[in-house]
């Protein structure tokens, strides 16, 4: 859908210049070929079933729900049309709006992995570096910006182990402690030249981030601070350090917290709407959808029938209030000269998936902005950089988006004991890797590169975020333990090897088996994780 309506806004001549973060683990799904053959299997279920629903609808003289039936039909006919069209190469449409300037696609760590609570230097370069080489696989280029995974930043200085790892020493315990690099140094290394940061790492006043809608209720601090002038927010900043010296010149771009709140927030935000589609209410079989919110706060049974073209009407309606706002945000804002520029980033599946309108909702924004008369642009990251370089720095202090500003979504007593297991497996690979004895056979090199697969993999902020929210908490212990179960497997294959015993059949056989689960990142260097 995204797709679609950046084409009519090609034709409109009203780019949306949208940084889109295409995460490495997401590109490498979308181009495995069972995706590619599954897809259009899916799609034609859904249609199938669309059809099936206006069957049942008109034998129990339900005309409207006929007809809504009738439109789900032709939404995924139409998707069908468009992904054969691609050639099944999803990435293939987006390249083709990133060349003409419609978008600028933005890269992001390999597996999502959450950099204040990696366990080493080395971890962070080679999700960073991974992420940037297969950026350049995909799309043929260096990506210019990154989607730092939660907004999760640390500063360089002395860090120690938040757990003990299971059965080991000291040494991977909270009673040692080593000096880190900064998040930016790692960026720096591999090219990157900007990424964003929450509100709260620039604005220490405005507490709100877009997790506390996840555990109830607005954020006071979100009302306190919402008539307050933020001017710091409204510019990018080079990143400061201890005693910067070392030619890193990153720019961070602060989140805008009022624009935030009116995307993010079902409550208080434009999702909410009683005319827009329902997320959770869907009709067995098939799983169409035929109801609008009406209530958030309604019980399931009272939701009323969806209008499809009514809830696009109103997505104008919200562009214009959204743009309304933006232009009071940059009214008058005062930043050494350079013209303000306001960053509101979301994590992509609220439009189209959990508020559905909200893919016409982006392009409305777009032709609002896009009007002759508008005193605001629309403008990429990196476009604004080109134009107007950073005059100021700003040394940021560790935080994420997550909930309370801290690492806590992804470090508590629930969530410590993934941990306790990603410490003792990232030493094992660095040692592994250190050694390079893995270089000496192909079989050889095929396993340490699984096994870094594996530690990728066990390392995605993923599993703690769904564990801590409950939203896929047994799905997310599962993924996890099958993860570390294949790393162990794979480590103690290769602690055998590397002791003198040659790579069994048996061991062949079970690589084999996790390769086929786990086929990531083709080029994988195991040496990243050597420093």
């Amino acid at each position: 859908p995204l797709l679609r309506v950046l084409g009519e806004l090609e034709q409109a001549n009203a780019p949306l210049r949208a940084n889109i973060n295409f995460s490495p683990i997401l590109c490498e799904q979308l181009r495995h070929p069972v995706f590619v053959a599954e897809l259009p299997r899916y799609l034609q279920r859904k249609i199938e079933s669309a059809q099936l629903d206006q069957a049942y609808f008109a034998k129990n003289g339900e005309e409207h729900m006929v007809e809504v039936a009738r439109f789900w039909e032709r939404f995924f006919a139409q998707d069908l049309e468009q992904f054969e069209a691609l050639g099944g190469d999803i990435l293939k449409g987006y390249q083709h709006f990133d060349e003409t300037g419609q978008i600028e696609i933005i890269t992001c760590a390999a597996t999502h992995g959450y950099f204040p609570l990696l366990g080493f230097d080395s971890c962070i370069s080679a999700q960073v570096r991974t992420g940037v080489d297969t950026h350049k696989k995909h799309f043929g280029k260096q990506p210019k910006g990154i989607w730092v995974p939660e907004c999760g930043y640390r500063p360089a200085g002395t860090w120690s182990y938040p757990v003990q790892g299971a059965g080991d020493s000291v040494a991977l315990g909270p009673n040692t402690s080593f000096y880190r690099k900064g998040v930016e140094q790692f960026l720096a290394a591999n090219g990157i030249d900007f990424f964003f940061v929450d509100t709260h790492l620039v604005e220490t006043s405005a507490k709100f981030t877009p997790y506390d809608f996840l555990f109830g209720g607005v954020p006071i601090a979100l009302e306190e601070e919402s008539d307050e002038p933020h001017p710091t927010l409204y510019r990018p900043y080079m990143v400061d350090g201890p005693g910067r010296e070392d030619g890193v010149n990153v720019s961070s771009f602060p989140r805008d917290p009022k624009t935030g709140a009116q995307v993010w927030s079902g409550d208080i935000g434009y999702p909410g709407d009683p005319v827009y589609l329902d997320f959770h209410k869907k009709r067995w079989p098939g799983g169409h959808r035929y109801w609008q919110v009406t209530n958030s706060k309604i019980d399931m049974a009272l939701k009323t029938p969806y209008y499809p073209q009514q809830a696009l009407d109103r997505t104008r309606g919200h562009a214009e209030n959204f743009a309304s706002i933006v232009r009071d945000s940059l009214l008058n804002r005062s930043t050494n000269g350079a013209p303000p520029v306001l960053t509101s980033p979301f994590d992509a599946e609220l439009f189209g998936h959990w508020w559905f309108e909200g893919v016409e909702w982006l392009k409305n924004i777009a032709l609002q902005f896009a009007r002759e008369d508008s005193p605001v642009k629309l403008i990429s990251c990196s476009q604004y950089l080109a134009e107007h370089k950073p005059s100021g720095y700003l040394a940021l202090p560790e935080g994420s988006w997550g909930k309370n500003g801290t690492n806590e979504v992804w470090l508590n007593p629930d969530t410590s004991w993934t941990w306790k297991h990603i410490y003792p497996a990232e030493e094992a690979v660095r040692q592994m890797a250190a050694k390079g004895t893995w270089k000496k056979t192909p079989e050889s090199e095929r396993l340490a590169k699984q096994i870094c697969r594996e530690l990728l993999l066990l390392e995605s902020s993923d599993w703690q975020f769904l564990i801590t929210t409950g939203a896929a908490r047994d799905y997310a212990e599962k993924r996890f333990n099958t993860h570390l179960d294949q790393f162990r497997v794979l480590i103690d294959a290769w602690r055998r090897y590397d002791a003198g015993q040659p790579l069994s059949a048996e061991t062949m056989l079970s690589l084999a088996e996790i390769e086929k689960r786990d086929s990531v990142f083709e080029d994988i260097d195991p040496s990243l994780w050597a420093a």
